[in-house]
């Protein structure tokens, strides 16, 4: 006779990520995306930026309110800085005050920790913004998963080239991160390295005409989509489910990044 115990109480909770809405946002697009994540009722939300066009100091604060009522109210929404978000320092305030969050911070969520970093005005991380993450990787050092996001994966050609010497690398090597999520290029892609999961997410109702034009599409994570993530002990697994009809056909692409939890000798199988 075999018995199977139940794994309910191992820990979990989910949140789920959201894409690039712009440069060039699809109409309709964005909302259908909300409204899916919505129905899948996550404790929370992080973007990885680009939520308005911007560029425009005058018709920026416009933007952001028009987003507002698309935003569900039903749980937190973290948002990640992207440059159609911030591009100088009038648009870094107003990130702030329209969000509610700084430009780059961190908190503990679902049993994770987050860290929130801000390349939106330049290509890779400042030196100030990798001293921010090993300060809060040092006094975070005992929690587990650790996540990091920021807008532009300047990490993915590099790790294609099997590249690793650069600082961000070595810090959340180091530091057992679990995962590095990014947006900016509308494509999913990811990258496990030195067991790390990099993960660019695509988008979210940004345009995908690049694609199109070179007659690309699912196959190379050129979808409309959003990640829906559940935190399992020191790891997470990441489900990247494209929308549904009428903007795509809610296929779905499994990740995992961290360390699998493993069964208490209770709840393992008892062979009789």
């Amino acid at each position: 006779m075999i018995t199977w115990f139940a794994f309910a109480f191992l820990a979990q909770s989910h949140f789920a990520i959201l894409g690039d809405r712009t440069g060039r946002a699809v109409p309709e697009v964005y909302e259908a995306a909300w409204k899916e994540i919505a129905s899948t009722h996550p404790a929370f939300v992080v973007t990885v930026g680009d939520s308005i066009e911007g560029m425009d100091d005058k018709h920026a604060r416009a933007e952001w309110e028009a987003l507002k009522p698309v935003w569900p109210r039903t749980f937190k929404i973290y948002q990640t800085p992207g440059n159609h978000d911030v591009w100088d320092d009038f648009s870094a305030r107003l990130f702030t005050g329209e969000t509610g969050d700084a430009t780059s911070y961190s908190f503990d969520a679902g049993g994770a920790h987050f860290i929130i970093l801000d390349n939106s005005r330049t290509d890779d991380l400042s030196a100030d913004q990798l001293d921010f993450l090993q300060k809060d990787l040092e006094a975070h050092r005992s929690q587990s998963p650790t996540l990091v996001f920021f807008h532009r994966p300047f990490w993915l050609i590099p790790l294609k080239l099997r590249v690793t010497n650069f600082r961000l690398h070595q810090l959340v090597k180091q530091y057992g991160v679990c995962c590095v999520v990014s947006g900016h290029g509308h494509q999913y892609q990811s990258v496990m390295q030195d067991g790390v999961l990099y993960l660019e997410v695509g988008s979210s109702g940004a345009s995908l005409a690049q694609a199109g034009a070179a007659g690309i599409g699912y196959g190379d994570g050129w979808f409309y989509q959003y990640v829906y993530a559940t935190v399992k002990g020191s790891g997470v697994d990441f489900e990247v489910r494209e929308l549904n009809p009428p903007f795509g056909r809610g296929r779905v692409k499994l990740l995992h990044g961290g360390t699998q939890p493993k069964a208490p000798a209770s709840a393992r199988p008892d062979q009789r």
